[in-house]
């Protein structure tokens, strides 16, 4: 079911940016960018009624696949991080914390070289 809307989602995002493409601005009619009369491509009343019928038709089904597809993402039974830890405080477990390091335990990691402690000799300007 979800990938049949999924397709269907798809299918009206690409026709409505294709639909909304090939309507012509104001004053402009569409038939003159094939080169044609303005009127004969989609019958005498030009284009303004059939092409504003189809985007509406096709936004309103854009929609309803929104809604539909947010309906159902929202009541599947995954959880979250989110979840889990108000569920963990609700019922009286403290939540884990990242591990801390130990009072007496250096604070860099074994591999990562130590800095010098003194800082190194600066040698006046001229002489090597």
């Amino acid at each position: 079911m979800i990938t049949l809307i999924v397709i269907v989602h798809v299918i009206l995002c690409i026709a409505l940016i294709i639909i909304v493409l090939l309507q012509a601005g104001k004053g402009a009619e569409i038939g003159a960018a094939f080169g044609g009369a303005s009127q004969t491509i989609f019958g005498s009343s030009g284009s303004g009624g059939f092409m504003s019928k189809l985007t509406t038709g096709c936004a309103i089904i854009f929609m309803i696949t929104c809604l539909s597809l947010s309906y159902i993402a929202s009541r599947r039974g995954e959880s979250s991080v989110v979840t889990e830890g108000a569920k963990k405080q609700q019922a009286g477990q403290p939540l884990s914390l990242p591990a801390q390091p130990a009072p007496g335990a250096p604070s860099q990691p074994a591999g990562v070289p130590h800095a010098p402690q003194s800082p190194a000799p600066v040698n006046p300007a001229g002489q090597p």
